[in-house]
């Protein structure tokens, strides 16, 4: 496959100067970035095409609490329009997940859309079990 998968330390940032614009919810933004791949705890794994552009990604955080066995959360998966169904993103999933796994963590929650069929079928496909839940944000 032409397809390389990295976990992207803060020396990688400048291998997100050229990106496919869908693999993101909105446009990255150095600081942001920078600040992102140092954060202790949080990794982003890319999928980076034989040309260097970076076609795919995938953030995770370490959930570590103080009663419970630490979780990875799933933060943000995407891959670009134009090289989906060629199983990058399953890819970019299980190299989080072994992220995870060497940090201790026991379980890993993601949560998608419910209209979000190829994003549920992944994570169905890999053993993931669906949950209904209530979502809350607030604006701080």
């Amino acid at each position: 496959m032409d397809v390389e998968i990295r976990r992207m330390a803060p020396a990688d940032a400048a291998l997100l100067a050229a990106y496919d614009d869908d693999i993101f919810d909105e446009a990255v933004e150095p600081d942001r970035l920078t600040a992102y791949l140092a954060a202790p705890g949080h990794l982003m794994v890319c999928a980076i095409a034989a040309d260097g552009v970076v076609i795919g990604q995938a953030r995770g955080v370490l959930n570590l609490q103080p009663d419970t066995p630490s979780s990875l959360y799933i933060d943000n998966l995407g891959v670009a329009p134009s090289r989906r169904r060629e199983g990058i993103a399953g890819r970019l999933l299980d190299e989080l997940v072994a992220w995870g796994r060497e940090n201790g963590c026991e379980t890993a929650w993601v949560a998608t859309e419910m209209d979000n069929d190829g994003a549920r079928a992944l994570y169905a496909g890999r053993g993931a079990e669906s949950d209904t839940f209530a979502y809350y944000t607030y604006d701080l």
